[in-house]
């Protein structure tokens, strides 16, 4: 089982920038597919960005494309979301979830096709 612990969340001003990480312990995750999710309050999960096992290939929802880059390094277990340009729609609970794939072509959207899951960073942008 793939223990995943999410730091660097914070409160910011819109037009600020925030880093987000993910860190795995208890297996590589050399071979997973890796993703972002944010809940805001009185919202459902949502989607926020996923990368492939090699960091090759990366998707993101539409609202936060050219703001947000997801990245990986193997070599550390850890994952990264680069948060810039914030704006208060942003505000939300992020989590990073991980699954077995070795597919870098096959992208996983939905909370469910998941197997682990941090326990999730607040990131708060003020306006």
């Amino acid at each position: 089982q793939v223990r995943l612990v999410e730091s660097g969340g914070g409160l910011v001003q819109a037009g600020g920038s925030l880093r987000l990480s993910c860190a795995a312990s208890g297996r590589t995750w050399r071979n997973y597919a890796l993703g972002w999710f944010r809940q805001a309050p009185g919202k459902e999960r949502e989607f926020v960005a996923t990368i492939s096992w090699n960091g090759a290939n990366t998707k993101y929802v539409d609202s936060v494309k050219g703001r947000f880059t997801i990245s990986r390094d193997n070599a550390e277990n850890t994952m990264y979301l680069q948060m810039d340009n914030l704006k208060p729609e942003d505000t939300a609970v992020y989590s990073c979830a991980s699954r077995y794939s070795s597919s870098d072509y096959r992208y996983y959207y939905m909370s469910d096709e998941y197997a682990s899951w941090g326990q999730g960073t607040q990131v708060t942008v003020s306006s």
